[in-house]
């Protein structure tokens, strides 16, 4: 009885490490993409390729700041798209284009296997991510449960302003990313795609834009 008992236990356990173990691929498979949801509005003008635009920072941000110059950077190599060239120093340009960016906390909820959970027999005991066979037994996987966990909600907007137009405003789009780590300097270059992905696209128009992560 007790060599039995024992024989179980073993492959309760072996299972329990092949449920971690799915769970890892699970998770390493969810990281490898970056999804942002993107909303832009836009009146755009026709027959504006070639022309200029400056970098136009906030009434709050630091033009000279290495946080804005980087995130300047990433906004350049990601705007053309747009077919605008960036106007030379102390020049005037058609178009100004600003951005504002953050990352605050906030909540989200995130599916995880129940740390409670031990292998065993009955298929009744709340929801399961799926079930493995061992010899003439059924072993389910760990039950899934709902948590909430702090969450960082990463966002861009970019706004671009006619100066042919009084400075009337002809593009603006936010794209927003949450995550479970503090990057926002690892996800703006996403970020600063994605405002721009299908340029100049519908006026209101809402959409989820994803990328392969390296």
């Amino acid at each position: 009885m007790q060599k039995d008992h024992l024989f179980v236990s073993a492959r309760m356990m072996s299972l329990k490490l092949l449920a971690l173990a799915a769970m890892a691929v699970l998770l390493a498979g969810c990281a490898s993409t970056l999804s942002a949801r993107v909303t832009s509005f836009q009146q755009w003008p026709g027959n504006v390729e070639g022309q200029t635009y400056r970098l136009v920072p906030g009434p709050s941000q630091d033009a000279s700041g290495l946080e804005y110059q980087a995130f300047a950077d990433m906004l350049r190599a990601s705007i053309g798209p747009t077919g605008l060239v960036e106007a030379a120093a102390g020049r005037s340009a058609r178009f100004d284009v600003s951005f504002h960016y953050e990352n605050p906390v906030t909540q989200t909820w995130v599916e995880r296997y129940d740390d409670r959970f031990y292998p065993g027999f009955s298929p009744f005991w709340g929801y399961y991510g799926g079930y493995y066979g061992w010899g003439g037994g059924m072993f389910y996987s760990p039950p899934v449960v709902s948590v909430p966990v702090d969450a960082y909600k990463n966002q861009l907007t970019v706004t671009i302003t006619d100066n042919q137009q009084n400075g009337r405003q002809v593009y603006r789009s936010s794209a927003v990313n949450e995550s479970l780590n503090d990057n926002l300097a690892g996800i703006m270059p996403y970020l600063a795609q994605a405002v721009f992905d299908g340029f100049p696209g519908n006026n209101g128009q809402v959409r989820t834009v994803r990328y392969q992560l390296d």
